[in-house]
């Protein structure tokens, strides 16, 4: 059964990173996007794992929405074959893009930028102001950090215990891809002007 979603924003590395696993893992996340019908949304680079993925969709013939804003270009390297590509102007119109764009929302590795990204989505949905899936896709222990680190906040009393609850932690690409599977759009309405 196809899933009833239609997009997916994926945050991850400008970085390759050092595991060859990484790479892997990005690939087949965006070849299993693409073959499932779901277009990506990502932050627009041709390098490290974005560029990966992209590439992966593009290959197996998906859609991807790229968003970048104006001064990550030429820094990040703005990736020329993807055919939607939205320029901002600014980081968090940026993020906004994404999350409006977007159905639900994929970590993979990477670093103080996609943890930004992944953080701010997560807290915009402890708020209220969303309700879309967040699925972090661990590879080779890549989300046990920012799981450490919300179980720490959880136990020094500045979150309550059900934060744990905002995402879904997901073994991997192929656990990642059938968790998206079986998901449908959020019924919430999203208030974006409050973001």
């Amino acid at each position: 059964m196809p899933s009833g979603l239609r997009s997916v924003a994926v945050f991850c590395g400008s970085r390759p990173g050092h595991n060859p696993a990484y790479r892997a893992a990005a690939t087949a996340l965006g070849t299993g996007l693409a073959h499932a019908g779901m277009r990506l949304v990502y932050g627009g680079g041709r390098i490290g794992l974005m560029g990966v993925v992209a590439d992966a969709v593009l290959a197996a013939g998906g859609a991807v929405l790229g968003v970048i804003p104006e001064f990550l270009c030429r820094r990040e390297i703005m990736h020329d074959g993807v055919m939607e590509l939205i320029v901002t102007d600014s980081m968090h119109s940026r993020k906004l893009k994404m999350f409006e764009a977007a159905d639900a929302f994929v970590m993979l590795p990477g670093g103080l930028g996609t943890l930004d990204e992944v953080v701010e989505i997560i807290t915009w949905r402890q708020l209220g102001l969303h309700d879309k899936p967040v699925l972090l896709c661990d590879v080779a222990g890549s989300a046990q950090p920012i799981q450490a680190a919300l179980r720490a906040s959880i136990e020094m009393g500045f979150a309550n215990a059900d934060a744990i609850e905002l995402f879904e932690v997901l073994d991997g690409p192929d656990a990642t891809l059938a968790r998206l599977a079986e998901l449908q759009p959020s019924q919430a309405p999203a208030n974006s002007t409050r973001l």
